[in-house]
């Protein structure tokens, strides 16, 4: 194996047991501070009996996935490869948005932390920043290549700027709304993290791809934290992610998409996230406009199957197989960009 691949694996390994092994520390520590999710009343009935539960617990992977990156791309970084730290950067700076709406919501005692409007002017401000740290270091064009297709649509820069602000609040809020049925969002996020470590992974090898080896380091890391925190994730959850956590895996999912150039690539490995994101809008738009009527029994998708008979388990499984079946879908597209040496 040559020293890359080595590395790759060596971060599964090292995200996973640093996060297996906190959650053992982290969940006793999280009781101690009652630090119990708040049920919304107008989901699923059966839901209430979560009430309690541990939030907060995408600290076990944010932690695992930074000591990891940090460790294991010194290399990197000694060679001047900033691109995966400035994609960690800002996937931890909506992790620290969801901390602070996580904290917000333990104090009130109450499914309300920071108002839509402020988490969504902080969340758009983190996007434009990042945005214009990839352009000054040279990682992302105007350029948005269309995959299986292999033509690129060029972009006036202050209008990528907009479709790009738009497609990171747009998904790190859709990773939030899939997070609603116990290990859903860390199931669906999996495949979403192997594609990225294989196509990242690919550039490196055959492209030569700038930043390449350091960001699939990255995103094996996360894929290993997540695998980690699934043990205490999966149903019954001994505890969620709360906002801190899946704020922090949309962050992770438009930042290494970004980073790869080719954030079209997100209606491919993230189908799961615009199909709940999507039902949500649907519904709403929908009951006001008939004044009442709904089209699915619930939204999300998620508890619309819940309240069709759908386990907890079963969603997670169909969910987690479907993500995995369109993140194949984008890899065969995804490559196709970057002609072999």
């Amino acid at each position: 194996m040559d020293p890359t691949s080595i590395k790759i694996l060596a971060a599964v390994i090292l995200g996973f047991a640093i996060s297996a092994v906190l959650g053992k520390f982290l969940i006793p520590m999280l009781r101690r501070l009652k630090a119990g999710q708040s049920i919304k009343e107008d989901g699923p009935t059966w839901h209430m009996s979560k009430q309690g539960t541990p939030t907060m617990g995408g600290i076990m992977f944010i932690a695992a996935t930074v000591v990891t990156a940090l460790v294991l791309n010194l290399a990197e970084a000694a060679r001047g490869d900033w691109t995966w730290l400035v994609v960690l950067l800002f996937a931890l700076i909506f992790g620290v948005i969801g901390f602070i709406d996580d904290y917000a919501k333990l104090k009130k005692k109450e499914n309300t932390g920071l108002t839509a409007a402020q988490k969504f002017l902080l969340q758009l401000a983190a996007a434009i920043l990042f945005i214009v740290i990839l352009r000054r270091l040279g990682i992302l064009s105007p350029d948005l290549y269309v995959p299986f297709f292999g033509t690129v649509w060029h972009l006036p820069w202050v209008v990528y700027l907009i479709f790009a602000a738009f497609v990171i609040t747009g998904t790190v809020n859709a990773v939030n709304i899939t997070d609603g049925v116990d290990g859903l969002a860390t199931g669906v996020t999996l495949p979403v993290c192997a594609f990225f470590t294989a196509a990242f992974a690919y550039g490196a090898f055959h492209w030569d791809q700038p930043g390449g080896r350091g960001m699939a380091v990255l995103s094996a890391a996360l894929f290993g934290a997540l695998i980690g925190f699934l043990v205490y994730n999966f149903h019954p959850a001994k505890v969620f992610m709360g906002d801190t956590g899946s704020l922090f895996l949309g962050g992770m999912v438009c930042g290494m998409a970004f980073a790869l150039d080719m954030p079209l690539i997100l209606i491919l490995v993230g189908i799961i996230y615009i199909a709940e994101t999507l039902s949500d809008i649907i519904q709403v738009v929908y009951f006001k406009a008939t004044h009442g009527k709904r089209i699915f029994r619930m939204a999300p998708l998620h508890h619309h199957l819940e309240m069709g008979g759908w386990s907890e388990a079963k969603l997670f499984f169909v969910f987690t197989i479907i993500s995995l079946a369109f993140c194949l879908l984008a890899l065969a597209g995804a490559i196709g960009r970057y002609p072999t040496l």
